[in-house]
């Protein structure tokens, strides 16, 4: 673990300085014109990684209260450090992750590229990562100078290097209405699902009385077995009007947010 300095002066726990810098405009892209928090809100984050997401909204929101679950401890230990330095005392996270019941189970864990991290492995295929490395490269931040000189014949190398060494860890899980009764959560005013791969399951663990509490929703869908018109249907159903976007870097990957608004 260590502490970076972002492009406006944030400090930042972090495993890898680059992940954190691309997590940080990962996350920023979230807040947009398509989603409304105000001061006071409840936000939910599941698949918080090391927290950027809670950390610039405890900077631009007042009385914002955080609940973030990440299942790695490696990288929950990061979320922790960053927590103290948000300086929000309503900042709560927890380490394990959401599914549609309470059950172990093992998660395969990149320590090379930790976002990656994910209960479904045949995701991350090499022609997938490849796409979206290269959808990186291309459209990289002003930051990473350097990423133009980098020839596109080393990218299949890169590649393999990100996915050396992966392990199984075995992960917590809990649903999501498990979330809400044991933090007697009364209002959601925006749950953000990005859990590589898991997000249907997490979906299918909010019980029916549940639904209703939840306002926004944003969520990053990796479209296999036509999973984006499953949840489509799904929240649709719940009451929610759709907006379907792709990041630029991503256009080539079956990756896409849907941002979902009562």
């Amino acid at each position: 673990m260590k502490i970076i300095t972002l492009a406006d002066k944030t400090k930042i726990h972090c495993i890898s300085t680059l992940e954190a810098q691309m997590l940080d405009i990962h996350v920023s892209g979230y807040l947009n014109d398509n989603i409304v928090i105000n001061n006071g809100d409840t936000i939910v984050d599941i698949g918080a990684n090391i927290g950027l997401f809670g950390h610039r909204l405890s900077q631009r929101y007042k009385d914002i209260k955080i609940i973030a679950i990440e299942p790695i401890q490696s990288i929950f230990e990061v979320l922790q450090e960053n927590v103290k330095l948000s300086e929000n005392h309503n900042y709560k996270i927890f380490p394990y992750g959401i599914s549609n019941k309470n059950e172990s189970k093992d998660i395969v864990y990149y320590p090379n590229s930790t976002p990656m991290s994910t209960f479904n492995s045949e995701l991350w295929n090499n022609n997938q990562l490849l796409l979206a490395f290269t959808g990186t490269m291309n459209n990289a931040p002003k930051i990473w100078w350097w990423a133009k000189f980098v020839p596109t014949l080393f990218y299949p190398m890169i590649v393999y290097w990100l996915k050396r060494g992966s392990k199984n860890i075995t992960c917590e899980l809990k649903t999501l209405s498990y979330i809400i009764e044991d933090n007697s959560l009364e209002k959601i005013d925006l749950l953000k699902i990005d859990c590589e791969g898991n997000e249907l399951k997490v979906l299918n663990g909010i019980a029916p009385k549940h639904w209703k509490i939840i306002k926004q929703i944003i969520i990053e869908i990796h479209n296999i077995n036509d999973r984006y018109h499953t949840i489509s249907k799904l929240l649709i159903k719940e009451g929610f009007k759709l907006k379907t976007f792709k990041e630029e870097s991503l256009k080539d990957t079956n990756l896409l947010n849907v941002y979902a608004t009562r």
